[in-house]
C-alpha cells in the first residue's frame, strides 16, 4: 500500500510535466483577445493601464493627434490588430513580444522615445504579458456622461441598493427547509429541475462542523459524546458549544488575517513589527467575544479616535499599521520618493476598499474608474485619510502611566548610543562598556512596566516629502505635521504632477450627500461611513465572505469585487435577506455562522449523482454540499491533534514553522512578508504583501513530494504509531480501528482492514514499527484526511 502510494504520486508528477508548443514570434494568440477574469482586470487597471497611460497613450491611443506607427494600445481589439510593424504581443510569451522588445531598448525600435522605462516598470509590463496580457473589454457607457460619471445611475447597481428582508418564495417540498436560507436555496433548485441531497450522516456532519467552526477534527471522545446524546437538540447544542470554544477565534482569526495581509516579520529596515502578534491575538479575541462586525471595522481603522475604547484595543490598528511599507532611500531625489509614498497610500486605499466594501477603488488613482461609478476625486478623497496618518508603536497602557517608561527608554537609547561609539575604539574600553551596561540594567529594573508591550498603531500626522537641500541631488527628508492634509488629484496618478486639491471624504456613489471629513485624519468618519452610509454593501460583502468559507463558493464568486466587473449573485434574494438580518441581529458573526450551519442546505451530503451533475455540474444551485480541501493550517493542526502533540496555548509571539519544537497551531507560525516559509508557499498560503480574497487551492507535484519526503508527515506518523502501541500493545486490529477513528472519525471498512492487515504482516517491508509508521504516513496523505465531505 505504501509503495502503491509512491507510484500514484510520481505518476501525478509525470502527468503534470506536459510539453508546451512554441508560438511563432510576434504572433497574436487567442488568449490575447479572450475576455479576462475579474482578478486579471483588476490587475490590469491597477498596474498596467497607468503605465500605458503615462508612457504610451500620448502617441498610441484614440486621443492622440496622430497615432504613431499605426499602433493603438488603448483597447484589446487595437492591441490584437497591431501596428505598421505587425502584432505586438504574444500572450504568455514576453520574449516573443515586440512590445517587450522595444521597451528593453534592444536592437531596432526603442520605446518610449524620451527614455527607457524604469526597471520596475519594464518588469511589470513583462509580468503582464507573461500572465496572458489581459485587457478588459470596452467600458459600458451606461454610467458615463459627457461631463463625468452619472452617480444617480450608478446608485441603481444591485450592490449599492439598500438591503431588506425578502419575502419567502413558495416551494414544492415545503417539508425540507429548516430555516429561511433553505427556502431561497430550494426555490432556485426547483426552478432548475433539482432536488436536495439527503442529509449527511452524523459522523460526516460532525467532522464537517468541527472543521468549519474551530478548524480541528473531533476527537474520538467528542464523537462518542455526540453519538450518545440522543436529545433532539443535540446538534444545536454542539453548534453552540463550538462557537463558544476558544479555538473558534483561532480558526476564524486566521481566515481574517488573509484579508488583512498579516505579517509577523517584514523588511529588516522596519523594526516596528517585533510585536505584530498583538494584532493577530486581538483579532482572535474579537471573534471569540463575538465583537459586532461594525465595531470590528471601526476599531481596526480608528480605535484610537473612539471615546469608548482604551489602550488594550490599540493592536486593532495593525490592519493599517502592518501594511506593506516600501523602501525609501533618503539619498534619492524627492520626486522618486513621492511616487513610492503615493504607492503606499494606494495600497491602503485598495486594502480598505476591497476588504470592507468589495470595491476596487485603487483603480481610480490615474483616472475615473473605467467600470464602476468611482471617480479619481473619490480615490484622492480616501487617499488623503491615509496621507494624514502615521504608523507608530504605542504602549498598551495609558499615556500618563507610560510617561516615566518613555523617559527611561530615552535614557537607555542615549546610553546604547554611547556603547556603540565606544565599540568602535581600539583597543575596546571594556570597563567603560561594562559600566554603561550596568547602568542600563539598573534603569530597566528600576522602571515599573519597562517591558510594556508596544502595539503597531497609528497617530494622526500628515507626511510631506521634501527636498533635503536646494537641488534634487541633495536627497530627501520627511516632515510630519499634526494637521491633516488634503491631497491634490495627481494627473495620471503621478504625485509630481498635482492637480486640484480634493477634500478628504467618502465615496460619492455611497453617500447621501458629499461631506468632507472634519475630524483629524478622517479615519473614524471613514469607518463609520462604511457601516452606516454603506451598511448594505458592507453587510453583503462580509455575509458573502462567510458563506464562501462554509460552502467553498460564494453567492458572489468575486468576494472582493462587487462592482460591475464582478460576478452577479447566484441567489440575490438570499444574499439580501441574510445581509438585512445580519444587521438586525447586531452584526453578529456568530449569529451568521449558526444560521448557516443550522440550515438543511449546509447539512446536505456531498455525494453527487449523474442527474445532478448533468444539470448543474458546478453545483451553482447547491443541491449537494461541496467537498472542501483543508487549508494547510487545518491539515497540519489535524495531524498534531491526532498525534496528541498539539499545544493548545492561546496567543503569544510566533514561532518558525520549520522548527522541530513547533507543535502549536499553524496560526502561530511566523509569517515573514519578504521571506515566506517555503512550506507555506507550496501549500497555497496567500501572499502577505496584498489583500487575499480567498484561498486558491492547487494540486502540484511539490505538494505530493512534500507529503512523501517532508519531515512533517513522517514525524506525525511516528508519534501516532507510538501512541497506538502504548494504548493497544500488540493488538493489531484494535490499532487499525484506533487510527481510523483518530484520522477519519469512523471505523475502517472490511476491505481497508484486509489491506492494512496484509501490509502490516509483511515482514519484507521492514521492522514492525517501521511498517506502522509507513502505513500511517500513507493515511495522513490520503484524500479522506485532506478533504471534508
Amino acid at each position: 500500500m505504501y509503495f502503491r502510494f509512491s507510484i500514484v504520486l510520481f505518476s501525478g508528477v509525470m502527468l503534470a510535466a506536459g510539453a508546451r508548443a512554441e508560438t511563432p514570434k510576434h504572433a497574436v494568440t487567442e488568449e490575447a483577445t479572450a475576455e479576462p477574469d475579474a482578478a486579471e482586470i483588476e490587475y490590469f487597471e491597477r498596474k498596467i493601464r497607468p503605465l500605458l497611460s503615462q508612457h504610451c497613450y500620448e502617441c498610441h491611443s484614440a486621443d492622440s493627434d496622430t497615432v504613431q506607427g499605426g499602433l493603438r494600445l488603448d483597447s484589446a481589439a487595437a492591441i490584437a490588430q497591431g501596428g505598421d510593424s505587425g502584432p505586438v504581443l504574444v500572450a504568455g510569451s514576453p520574449e516573443n513580444s515586440l512590445l517587450i522588445e522595444t521597451i528593453l531598448y534592444e536592437d531596432g525600435i526603442q520605446m518610449p522615445p524620451q527614455g527607457k522605462l524604469a526597471a520596475s516598470e519594464i518588469a511589470e509590463l513583462t509580468r503582464w504579458v507573461k500572465r496572458g496580457a489581459a485587457f478588459p473589454p470596452s467600458v459600458d457607457p451606461a454610467i458615463r456622461q459627457s461631463n463625468g460619471i452619472d452617480f444617480d445611475k450608478g446608485r441603481q447597481f444591485w450592490s449599492f441598493l439598500p438591503v431588506d428582508q425578502q419575502p419567502l418564495p413558495t416551494v414544492k417540498h415545503a417539508e425540507w427547509p429548516r430555516n429561511r436560507i433553505d427556502s431561497f436555496v430550494l426555490s432556485a433548485m426547483e426552478q432548475n429541475g433539482l432536488t436536495p441531497s439527503p442529509r449527511a450522516d452524523r459522523a460526516t456532519l460532525v467532522r464537517r462542523l468541527y472543521f468549519d467552526i474551530i478548524g480541528l477534527p473531533p476527537t474520538t471522545a467528542q464523537l462518542d459524546a455526540f453519538h450518545d446524546d440522543r436529545s433532539p437538540h443535540a446538534y444545536e447544542h454542539l453548534v453552540d458549544s463550538l462557537l463558544e470554544s476558544p479555538q473558534y477565534g483561532e480558526k476564524w482569526g486566521r481566515w481574517w488575517l488573509d484579508l488583512a495581509r498579516y505579517t509577523d516579520r517584514t523588511a529588516s529596515w522596519l523594526p516596528q513589527t517585533s510585536q505584530a502578534h498583538l494584532y493577530r491575538d486581538w483579532v482572535v479575541d474579537a471573534f471569540n467575544i463575538d465583537m459586532p462586525y461594525n465595531g470590528f471595522v471601526h476599531r481596526q481603522l480608528a480605535t484610537d479616535l473612539m471615546p469608548r475604547t482604551g489602550p488594550e484595543d490599540l493592536p486593532a490598528l495593525g490592519f493599517l499599521s502592518l501594511s506593506p511599507t516600501y523602501w525609501k532611500e533618503p539619498k534619492l531625489p524627492c520626486e522618486i520618493i513621492k511616487v513610492i509614498v503615493a504607492d503606499e497610500w494606494e495600497e491602503r486605499v485598495d486594502a480598505v476598499s476591497r476588504t470592507f466594501l468589495g470595491l476596487t477603488v485603487a483603480c481610480a488613482r490615474c483616472h475615473d474608474h473605467k467600470f464602476d461609478p468611482i471617480s479619481a476625486d473619490d480615490y484622492y478623497g480616501l487617499a488623503g485619510v491615509f496621507a494624514s496618518t502615521r504608523h507608530v508603536e504605542r504602549p498598551l497602557i495609558d499615556e500618563a502611566t507610560y510617561k516615566p517608561v518613555r523617559a527611561a527608554k530615552q535614557q537607555v537609547k542615549k546610553l546604547e548610543t554611547e556603547i556603540a561609539k565606544l565599540k568602535k575604539q581600539k583597543p575596546l574600553p571594556q570597563q567603560k562598556v561594562n559600566a554603561i551596561q550596568a547602568k542600563i540594567a539598573d534603569i530597566k529594573s528600576a522602571t515599573p512596566l519597562y517591558d510594556t508591550p508596544m502595539a503597531n498603531a497609528l497617530v494622526d500626522e500628515a507626511m510631506y516629502v521634501v527636498r533635503a537641500g536646494k537641488t534634487p541631488q541633495e536627497g530627501t527628508r520627511f516632515e510630519y505635521k499634526s494637521e491633516p492634509r488634503d491631497l491634490p488629484s495627481f494627473i495620471r496618478g503621478n504625485p509630481n504632477r498635482p492637480g486640484p486639491i480634493v477634500r478628504r471624504r467618502f465615496l460619492t456613489v455611497l453617500s447621501k450627500e458629499t461631506r468632507p471629513f472634519e475630524n483629524g485624519s478622517g479615519r473614524l468618519e471613514l469607518a463609520e461611513s462604511i457601516t452606516n452610509e454603506a451598511a448594505s454593501l458592507a453587510a453583503r460583502v462580509i455575509v458573502n465572505r462567510i458563506w464562501l468559507a462554509h460552502f467553498d463558493q460564494g453567492i458572489v464568486d468575486t468576494p472582493s469585487n462587487f462592482g460591475t466587473q464582478g460576478s452577479r449573485p447566484t441567489h440575490p434574494e438570499l444574499l439580501d435577506d441574510l445581509a438585512a438580518r445580519f444587521i438586525e441581529n447586531g452584526w453578529s458573526i456568530k449569529w451568521l455562522h449558526r444560521e448557516i450551519v443550522m440550515s438543511a442546505t449546509w447539512q446536505q451530503s456531498s455525494a453527487d449523482s449523474p442527474s445532478r451533475s448533468s444539470i448543474d455540474p458546478d453545483n451553482v444551485w447547491l443541491s449537494r454540499m461541496n467537498r472542501r480541501r483543508l487549508t494547510f493550517e487545518e491539515w497540519r493542526d489535524a495531524m498534531l491533534l491526532a498525534s496528541g502533540r498539539l499545544n493548545r496555548l492561546l496567543g503569544g509571539p510566533s514561532i518558525s514553522l520549520e522548527s522541530a519544537a513547533n507543535t502549536r497551531r499553524t496560526l502561530y507560525a511566523t509569517v515573514n512578508r519578504r521571506d515566506v516559509s517555503p512550506t507555506l508557499m507550496v501549500h497555497d498560503f496567500p501572499d502577505p504583501t496584498q489583500h487575499s480574497p480567498a484561498r486558491m487551492a492547487t494540486v502540484t507535484p511539490l505538494q505530493g513530494l512534500y507529503a512523501w519526503n517532508g519531515p512533517l508527515l513522517d514525524q506525525q506518523a511516528k508519534w501516532i504509531a507510538d501512541q497506538l502501541e502504548e494504548e493497544y500493545p500488540g493488538q493489531e486490529l484494535d490499532k487499525i480501528f484506533g487510527v481510523y477513528q483518530r484520522l477519519f472519525s469512523r471505523a475502517p471498512r472490511p476491505q481497508e482492514i484486509e489491506l492494512a492487515t496484509a501490509y502490516l504482516a509483511d515482514v519484507s517491508a521492514g521492522p514492525k514499527a517501521d511498517r506502522w509508521q509507513q502505513y500511517i504516513h500513507v493515511l495522513l496523505a490520503t484524500n479522506e484526511f485532506t478533504f471534508i465531505d
